[in-house]
């Protein structure tokens, strides 16, 4: 399949009210007010996320059976290509999304996107990968692809014989997305990946972050963020960046507030399945409709990277987002889900 259209969203208008953290540390308060109000903020941010971790594991069952909020709305305005946007989507036959989150996120991830999607009539479930989000297993102890998508694996699984999904996987979810494309072809309408690991059959997810990260044999021998979970003298089992580090792959673009939550909720890498190479076929995968979402102010998955990917393993449709760093569910929630819905439509 070729790229059959190029969207872009507009630039949304910067809050004329934001003013960056630097500049408010600049501002003359006193230590003791910084410290108290850096604190107050992790307090609020710990408090989102275990509210939100809360809401998936309550409320797993209801979106499954695709019973979501009563409250609706039809989009106010145009999408990206200029198209309007449909009162309903009452002519969409598939309706529910599967959001699969990136490494070291969770379920906890999508609770902005979630929200936007419901209130327009599809039906939204977001998952914890294994060993991630609210998920208890001991990311030391998921060694293969399989183990870490187990969680949707068993989703697929369970699915009614007459329904399909729609995948949307995330930087390393994208991986988990094609691992799910090929084990159960016949049950997913559409894939979509949003600045993800959308590599080509015998090709690792680590791969992708080569440019960032070096090379794997290279990351595995050197690297400073790694983690022994079985011992010094042996292979690593995970690694997860210092919170600087993260910010700046991560959230150059996203708000305080959004950081903030997501430094007190994000979990290690599992690395094994990351080093792991796809098996694709192309009478399974090869046949899948696949989308891709490009992250142009992404510096953990650089545009050039992202746009290689899509000359490689070329999709049906490539959909920009300007001003959108390696979180988009942060940074531009609002483009992101107008995006996810027309494609949604698209016959």
């Amino acid at each position: 399949m070729g790229n059959r259209f190029v969207c872009m969203t507009k630039k949304d208008a910067r809050d004329s009210g934001h003013v960056s953290r630097s500049k408010r540390m600049g501002g003359g308060r006193s230590q003791r007010k910084l410290a108290v109000d850096e604190e107050l903020l992790h307090r609020q941010a710990l408090s989102m996320a275990l509210q939100q971790s809360q809401r998936f594991e309550g409320s797993m069952s209801r979106r499954i059976n695709g019973n979501t909020s009563s409250r609706r709305r039809a989009l106010p305005d145009q999408f990206p290509n200029g198209k309007p946007v449909a009162d309903s989507l009452e002519g969409v036959k598939w309706k529910k999304l599967v959001l699969i989150h990136g490494e070291g996120f969770g379920a906890w991830c999508w609770y902005k996107t979630i929200v936007l999607l419901e209130e327009v009539g599809l039906i939204p479930t977001a998952i914890d990968l294994t060993g991630s989000g609210i998920d208890t297993t001991n990311t030391n102890n998921v060694s293969t692809l399989a183990e870490y998508s187990k969680p949707l694996i068993d989703y697929l699984q369970n699915l009614p014989e007459d329904e399909k999904v729609i995948l949307v996987g995330h930087s390393i979810g994208g991986a988990c997305a094609s691992y799910a494309l090929e084990q159960f072809p016949e049950k997913i309408s559409k894939a979509i990946y949003i600045c993800g690991t959308m590599v080509a059959d015998g090709q690792k997810p680590f791969d992708v972050f080569a440019e960032e990260l070096g090379s794997a044999e290279l990351f595995m021998q050197e690297s400073k963020y790694l983690i022994h979970g079985n011992g010094k003298d042996k292979t690593p089992t995970g690694f997860q960046f210092e919170k600087n580090q993260m910010k700046g792959l991560y959230f150059n673009q996203s708000p305080a507030k959004d950081v903030a939550l997501a430094m007190v909720s994000m979990r290690p890498i599992p690395l094994g399945p990351i080093m792991q190479e796809l098996s694709l076929s192309s009478e399974k995968y090869g046949t899948s409709r696949r989308f891709y979402v490009q992250t142009l102010d992404d510096r953990a998955l650089s545009p050039d990277v992202q746009e290689k990917l899509v000359r490689e393993n070329p999709p049906e449709g490539v959909f920009k987002i300007k001003g959108s760093d390696h979180c988009p569910f942060f940074s531009k929630p609002q483009s992101l889900h107008k995006i996810l819905v027309e494609i949604a439509q698209i016959p």
